[in-house]
């Protein structure tokens, strides 16, 4: 799913709003994760998972092509942990109806 296809989804959901206050709304949503992780800081929603971020030090690779020694400066990247509930709905035992769909 894209961030369009949410906000359709969303403006579906709630008849009463309008899908450019939908798109609003997310965009709010999506630039304060942003701005928040771009300060280093963490943001946990409950039930969904948790966006951080992680400083990865420099480092020495390799140019695969090559071979020769390339460094690799220090970055920091974002992480996401899932929730223990997202992680339990993901790893919930299938439907019968969809295994034995599967089986044919």
């Amino acid at each position: 799913m894209i961030k369009s296809e949410l906000v359709l989804k969303i403006a579906e959901q709630n008849p009463h709003l309008y899908q450019r206050d939908v798109e609003k709304i997310v965009n709010a949503i999506l630039d304060t994760i942003g701005d928040a992780l771009a300060r280093g800081d963490r943001v946990e929603l409950r039930g969904f998972g948790a966006f951080s971020v992680k400083k990865r030090d420099a480092r020495t690779g390799r140019n695969p092509r090559t071979g020769e020694a390339v460094s690799i400066s220090e970055k920091v990247v974002p992480v996401f942990k899932t929730g223990k509930e997202m992680r339990q709905r993901l790893n919930a035992p299938a439907p019968k109806v969809l295994k034995a769909a599967a089986a044919q």
